[in-house]
């Protein structure tokens, strides 16, 4: 009762007001009218917020992570390393499992690998391969054999070759990697370094990664890596090809890819995980899309669950600028997908009622996807390089969203299975 009277009481005084004041009267409705107009503008910007910080959200880990890293690198210079020619003992150890088609290749690329003979120990992880892999490896008599009893992972066989090495620099490979000669070299001469506790190779694809896309997305990667090298530590290692410290192999987990994992414990001793460049590994395109799309989903699956194991290292108190960038490169890419699904829903509700921003995201999204569909359904159409931004995106991030589901639902990857390249 006293509201509505107060409704009406209102509108008279203000009448009044401009019968005995006509300026101050005018004043006090364009002041009114005024304020009513900042007030739905600052309305319309506020309903562009959620689109906005999921925008970010989404550009963050791909474009704003690598920018602040580039600006923090210029602002305090780069972190160098200190490389010297030292040659301790090393222990090459190559993970196979039926390998027979690639084996004989790799192990002659091995054995020319310059470095001293007497420091280099060749060890062959076989996981129980049931194939001729084991019978070609025993045809090298540089090369020693390390054969687990029964199949039971990578990682459980490269524990068991770690024990029965002798290197002080153990340094893993697989077998579709072929390293360039002065790899070893250049690998070990880091650890001239007493800060530096892990080596992560340069990823070089050969035949350039154009069927697939993956090609684009490992030069980004190695870019990537090159910067969190220079102002700290990388957050993962090239599985295909890295070496670490004996110390630092000891805490050795079978559950957990051993590229993340190694990083993980330098990270808790002290030390970092650097890429270095003269160090390249070179390995063929996944020419089949399936297998590169199963193969990235195992992948962030096992990443997923070493992480999701290890959160205490995204305290930012104790882990600092190591925390800072685990955070960055990896969950904050791990929700892009979330975002994308947010982003397109939200995309869709303001569509109700379009504006010149909801326009704008729709089309844009639409415009994406279609081209992304278009590279998955007709390959020709990936030599664009638009589509095959899209195409790769889109793939990338589905792949991610699988793996999540995969995580939540409880499944786990222990096995491994060689990528057919």
């Amino acid at each position: 009762m006293i509201s509505t009277r107060r409704r009406q009481v209102k509108p008279l005084l203000e009448k009044v007001l401009f019968l005995l004041l006509p300026d101050t009267a005018a004043n006090f409705i364009n002041e009114k009218q005024k304020r009513f107009r900042m007030f739905a503008k600052h309305r319309r910007k506020a309903r562009k917020l959620p689109e906005i910080l999921l925008l970010v959200g989404i550009a963050y880990s791909y474009f704003l992570y690598p920018a602040f890293l580039w600006i923090w690198r210029g602002l305090r210079g780069p972190k160098m390393v200190r490389k010297s020619p030292i040659e301790p003992s090393v222990t090459l150890i190559i993970a196979a499992y039926n390998e027979e088609d690639k084996i004989k290749a790799k192990l002659e690329n091995s054995v020319r690998i310059h470095f001293p003979r007497e420091k280099l120990e060749i060890l062959v992880a076989s996981d129980a391969s049931s194939d001729a892999t084991d019978a070609i490896v025993r045809e090298f008599p540089e090369v020693r054999l390390c054969r687990t009893p029964e199949r039971r992972g990578k990682e459980h066989a490269q524990k068991k070759a770690i024990t029965e090495s002798t290197g002080e620099i153990l340094v893993f490979t697989d077998s579709a990697t072929l390293l360039d000669p002065n790899a070893i070299q250049s690998l070990v001469a880091n650890f001239g370094d007493p800060r530096v506790g892990a080596v992560s190779s340069k990823d070089v694809m050969l035949g350039g990664g154009n069927g697939s896309g993956e090609g684009m997305y490992v030069r980004y990667e190695m870019a990537l890596r090159r910067l969190e090298s220079q102002v700290h530590s990388v957050v993962g290692l090239s599985g295909s090809f890295f070496a670490a410290r004996r110390q630092v192999c000891q805490n050795w987990s079978e559950d957990f890819p051993s590229d993340f994992n190694t990083v993980f414990n330098c990270a808790r001793m002290g030390y970092r995980a650097i890429s270095d460049e003269q160090s390249l590994g070179y390995y063929k395109d996944i020419r089949k899309g399936v297998s590169e799309f199963d193969r990235k989903v195992r992948t962030l699956l096992r990443g997923m669950t070493a992480l999701f194991a290890n959160l205490s290292l995204l305290n930012p108190m104790r882990y600092g600028v190591f925390a800072f960038q685990l955070f960055s490169h990896k969950l904050m890419r791990w929700a892009v997908p979330l975002f994308l699904i947010e982003l397109a829903l939200r995309t869709l509700w303001r569509m109700r009622r379009p504006d010149n921003f909801g326009i704008f995201l729709f089309s844009a999204q639409a415009l994406g996807y279609a081209m992304a569909y278009g590279g998955w359904k007709r390959e020709p159409l990936r030599s664009l390089p638009p589509v095959k931004v899209a195409h790769f995106f889109t793939q990338v991030n589905v792949a991610i969203f699988m793996a999540l589901l995969k995580y939540a639902k409880g499944e786990r990857i222990r096995m491994w299975n060689p990528t057919q390249r």
